[in-house]
């Protein structure tokens, strides 16, 4: 009888461990989770690399390798996104956006806010808009968005009268009045820093000027146009994927790595407040 209990005794002792050995194990999937996560962002210009860089360091931490993917023009990103050969991007604002989807069908939302940049005029032959003259050249960017907003900036800076009918976006049609004789000549985004030196001045997308070096303090007129929203720039993600609450996790914590006191330090220690953080107050995400 002592033998058949002592039995019993070693029996429930071994289960006991086995249970308590059990219960401490990861589950099956937990392997699985922790492997790193790949997000594939989309940029346009290498500014992005620095602006983007704390909320790698700090994604780290969160086991998520955010790798930027850059483009050399505006029309890749989106239809490298749709397309399922990035994840996110982060190079436009609402406006731009917009326009690719209703231009493209795209189905495409913004997951989060960023900053806003100013569309400044340069020059390497005059010093101000005061001195430019009738018959000299103007290069503004041939994009729709971007077009429309360099001619208000135009406006802004006393050159030309908008139609008051004109919509969100003029056009060159839609010049109600030269003030100054000007020739406005469309040119991609992307090559206008490069060719200033064959115009009189031209209106430079702010990615596109710190790329070529160009300086707030260089400008000859500086955007005053910056608290409309849908000049906001934006992260941007495939509607698709906020239906999985995996990936909206992972994108939300995407979101709050760069709306943090590192990115906004880079803002202005590395470039003068040339960057203005905007809505980073807004959760867009789905709950």
């Amino acid at each position: 009888m002592k033998f058949k209990n002592t039995v019993t005794l070693v029996l429930t002792a071994v289960l006991l461990t086995l249970s308590l050995t059990a219960c401490g194990s990861k589950p099956a999937g937990d392997s699985a989770a922790s492997e790193p996560v790949t997000v594939k962002l989309g940029v346009v210009g290498a500014i992005y690399e620095d602006l983007w860089k704390p909320a790698q360091e700090a994604l780290k931490a969160e086991n998520i390798d955010l790798e930027l993917v850059q483009f050399s023009d505006y029309v890749t990103p989106n239809n490298a996104l749709a397309n399922n050969e990035i994840d996110l991007n982060a190079f436009q604002h609402r406006i731009y956006l917009q326009s690719e989807i209703e231009s493209a069908g795209y189905e495409i939302e913004t997951i989060g806010n960023t900053f806003i940049i100013p569309l400044n005029i340069y020059s390497q032959k005059i010093s101000s808009v005061e001195e430019l003259k009738d018959g000299d050249v103007v290069a503004i960017p041939d994009d729709l968005t971007n077009g429309g907003r360099a001619l208000k900036v135009l406006e802004a800076a006393g050159l030309i009268k908008i139609s008051d009918a004109a919509g969100f976006n003029p056009t060159l049609e839609d010049i109600e009045t030269y003030n100054v004789g000007i020739t406005i000549e469309e040119l991609k985004a992307n090559v206008i820093p490069s060719a200033l030196p064959d115009v009189a001045a031209a209106v430079v997308n702010g990615n596109y000027a710190l790329d070529f070096g160009l300086k707030t303090e260089e400008a000859i007129y500086k955007d005053s146009v910056l608290d409309v929203e849908e000049y906001w720039n934006l992260i941007a993600a495939r509607t698709a994927d906020l239906s999985d609450p995996a990936k909206v996790e992972t994108y939300r914590k995407v979101v709050q790595a760069f709306q943090s006191e590192a990115t906004e330090k880079v803002f202005n220690e590395d470039y003068g407040g040339y960057f203005i953080k905007v809505g980073w107050d807004r959760d867009l995400l789905p709950q």
